[in-house]
């Protein structure tokens, strides 16, 4: 689907690590080129034309963001450098005003490192308490499970929608719904879900979300960080500078500019914020449910065909997202990666910055492929050719 339009596709490769990084559209490339070559001036700061076209570019993106996510706000639509800044903003500069030492943040052992890390950090400087959801049978997050999790003392819940290993689904407007009748806050991680999913804060009634724009079809560099207004009012800023100001005499007379402005202090990734609303303007072109769609078909043709090898172990069978976690019994997954690379194929093997899931499925490593609308059947059938020879890989891994 839309093949056509990513300059990357029309080299020889078969790109399959979209949980990485997505690929670019040239729409996107040709935005980004348009504002350096053509209104290549700072935001919010000049009194001249190009600098209004800046102003006006910039302010249209959070405005396109506010409507992807179904914000009721556009103040409440935060840039950042990514999903990692974003996480860590939440963590501490709402949470860390407001967790007292034995509080409990709820996770699991298969988020993404930074949706743990802030909250191991917050453990350590205020004495709150992380612990862990328990995962079912096929690893995956239960809205049952999560109730039981639920003690007295649970302050925040900060969950992937969909996360990067086994891809799995989480029922969030539920888990939202159980913990707002109980005053918990939740977080929600959508790094691995906006670009995939058509997200609706309003409806999941999320507190905080985070995702990155390179996962989407966008530039690298450029994230947001959505919040209730509410909530984003009691925020205090992580980095204090130009432009978030509204004056400063003295340490007892500093004025911070109104929301959104004051969380987003000194010049940012202009161009990667004009490339973001470039590509959300491509992907509604396209349409959110059409994507999700067309992934999960591909996915379960990629399954059936790989279920066939008999050496192939694959940890996350069921999920419905475009993440297919395996390995190859006895042999590295980096040794793999390292024999499809050779026929210009791309995947992803490691721990995928889940390095807390191995206590969870018993494995430390593993290959990931990760799908988009833009790969296509043919991708797989190339990927499940060179995975059928067993002793081929053995040969050509060194």
């Amino acid at each position: 689907m839309n093949c056509d339009d990513f300059p990357m596709l029309k080299k020889d490769i078969i790109y399959l690590d979209n949980g990485a990084t997505t690929l670019k559209p040239q729409c996107v490339i040709d935005k980004i080129k348009d504002y350096y070559e053509n209104y290549s001036a700072n935001t919010h700061r000049g009194d001249y034309d190009i600098s209004f076209k800046v102003d006006q570019e910039y302010e249209n993106t959070r405005e396109l963001v506010r409507k992807f996510i179904h914000a009721k706000y556009k103040e409440e639509i935060v840039f950042t450098s990514g999903a990692t800044q974003s996480l860590n903003m939440i963590a501490f500069g709402f949470f860390g005003k407001f967790l007292e030492p034995g509080d409990e943040i709820l996770i699991t052992q298969s988020e993404h490192a930074s949706n743990v890390l802030p909250w191991f950090v917050l453990q350590k400087k205020l004495g709150v308490i992380v612990r862990y959801i328990p995962l079912d049978s096929n690893h995956y997050v239960t809205i049952e499970n999560v109730r039981d999790a639920i003690t007295p003392h649970t302050k925040v819940i900060s969950l992937a929608g969909i996360t990067n290993v086994l891809g799995d689904e989480r029922p969030m407007e539920e888990i939202c719904k159980l913990a707002h009748e109980r005053n918990i806050f939740v977080v929600m991680d959508a790094a691995q879900s906006v670009g995939h999913r058509k997200i609706d804060v309003e409806e999941l009634d999320v507190d905080f979300l985070a995702f990155s724009g390179h996962k989407m079809c966008g530039p690298t560099g450029v994230g947001v960080l959505y919040g209730k207004k509410k909530l984003l009012e009691e925020m205090e800023p992580q980095n204090f500078g130009g432009g978030m100001n509204e004056s400063f005499d003295n340490a007892d007379e500093i004025y911070l500019k109104d929301l959104p402005t004051r969380l987003e202090a000194g010049t940012p990734n202009i161009a990667g914020v004009i490339g973001l609303g470039e590509a959300i303007k491509y992907l509604d072109s396209i349409g959110m449910e059409r994507i999700a769609e067309y992934e999960k078909n591909l996915r379960k043709y990629a399954i059936n065909k790989l279920i066939d090898i008999p050496y192939i172990d694959i940890l996350n069978l069921e999920s419905d997202s475009g993440i297919i976690s395996f390995n190859v019994d006895g042999v590295f997954s980096q040794d793999v990666a390292y024999y499809l690379n050779k026929y210009n194929l791309c995947v992803r093997a490691g721990n995928h910055c889940a390095k807390i899931l191995k206590e969870e499925v018993g494995v430390s490593n593993s290959l990931r492929v990760s799908l988009y609308f833009y790969n296509t059947e043919s991708d797989i059938d190339a990927l499940v050719e060179l995975l059928r020879n067993k002793e081929k890989i053995m040969e050509e891994m060194i």
